[in-house]
């Protein structure tokens, strides 16, 4: 699917405005690096920034070629410019947010404060392996369609242990195709730490849209997906870390991810030809659901009951569809029910448990 395909992006959402933020081009005589990565951060864990400062520079080109900068949205737990200083040995910018501008604010920074040709936002919990860049950059150079590069990806555990891949979109190097795209508008398959995108593909399409702060990214990648080529390399190079404390963990507990993730449907939709945006809308709303059930027995096994009931809510409003009301009852008979009976027996409520999704 190219651009010709594309209809142009409604306005408003329910009356709140959803256009992307503009990202102004940089001047065309201006020295640029090759690469930028930004890595955002707001009351983040000193050790795992650390983590994700070394990563990086161990596989520094060099300043004239890549641009390593962290963005604290004022943070108030602890101060990260003297770990900044410390670990990047003043190879590494600071820069700190006048006031909280919230996460989207700060991520569209990440993009105007760029100079590169390629930039990569880099989460301050997250890492990434030796010949990531190498790999990236030979990609996209031997690509020049490609409005961005990825790789598969590797999940960690709060100690930064592998538990698990990425599922691969091919078996080897490719530009990935339409149906990728369509893979994406239904799910979120691609992940900051292994994404890196020109920043002439934010320019043109825009940046991250302040009405969806809890899924920013995956309409964002879903933009991108659907009008230009990707470039894909299927070896894993980037690790994502789940742990409780991540903003993906803490904002289920109202269900509004879901919601979000309602909206963002909505404004996708509006970018397609209008004979694929009901089947499209439909499989992605019912991928929502199913997506938000999972979520709710999960929650509920380990304590956190209320988010476990916003999940499954929102997941009932988002689909009706025989696979969400299979799940929906099976949640209610086989986990609520039988977990309520047996703390009611002994007299005593499930433990709470921390938990990451």
């Amino acid at each position: 699917m190219n651009n010709t395909t594309l209809r142009v992006s409604i306005s408003t959402l329910g009356g709140v405005a959803v256009q992307p933020a503009f990202i102004e081009p940089l001047a065309a005589d201006l020295t640029r690096p090759f690469w930028s990565v930004m890595i955002p951060i707001y009351n983040g864990r000193e050790d795992y920034l650390r983590e994700t400062l070394a990563s990086v520079l161990r596989q520094d080109p060099g300043p004239e070629e890549m641009q390593i900068e962290v963005i604290d949205n004022c943070s108030t737990k602890f101060d990260p410019e003297p770990l900044v200083r410390e670990v990047g040995g003043g190879r590494v910018t600071f820069h700190r947010q006048p006031e909280n501008v919230g996460i989207v604010g700060n991520f569209n920074t990440c993009i105007t404060r760029g100079r590169g040709h390629l930039i990569h936002i880099l989460h301050a919990d997250d890492t990434v392996i030796e010949g990531f860049y190498r790999r990236a950059r030979a990609g996209i150079e031997s690509n020049p369609d490609a409005a961005a590069a990825m790789c598969r990806t590797i999940f960690t555990d709060e100690r930064g242990q592998w538990t698990g891949f990425a599922e691969p979109e091919a078996p080897s190097r490719c530009l990935l195709d339409t149906a990728f795209a369509m893979r994406q508008f239904i799910d979120q398959r691609i992940f900051f730490v292994t994404f890196v995108v020109r920043r002439s593909t934010y320019e043109e399409l825009g940046g991250f849209r302040q009405v969806l702060p809890h899924c920013l990214d995956w309409d964002m990648w879903k933009r991108i997906a659907l009008s230009k080529p990707i470039y894909y390399d299927p070896q894993p190079s980037g690790c994502y870390r789940m742990h409780d404390a991540a903003d993906s963990s803490q904002l289920m507990e109202t269900g509004r991810n879901v919601v979000e993730e309602r909206q963002s449907i909505e404004i996708s939709c509006a970018l397609l030809p209008s004979e694929h945006a009901v089947r499209l809308r439909s499989a992605a709303r019912e991928a929502v659901g199913i997506r938000a059930t999972r979520r709710a027995a999960v929650l509920w096994r380990h304590g956190r009951r209320a988010a476990a009931w916003h999940q499954f809510v929102e997941g009932l409003r988002s689909s009706l569809a025989i696979s969400v009301l299979f799940r929906s009852i099976n949640f209610m008979f086989c986990i609520v029910f039988p977990l309520w009976q047996s703390a009611a027996s002994e007299g005593r409520q499930e433990p709470a448990s921390k938990w990451k999704l």
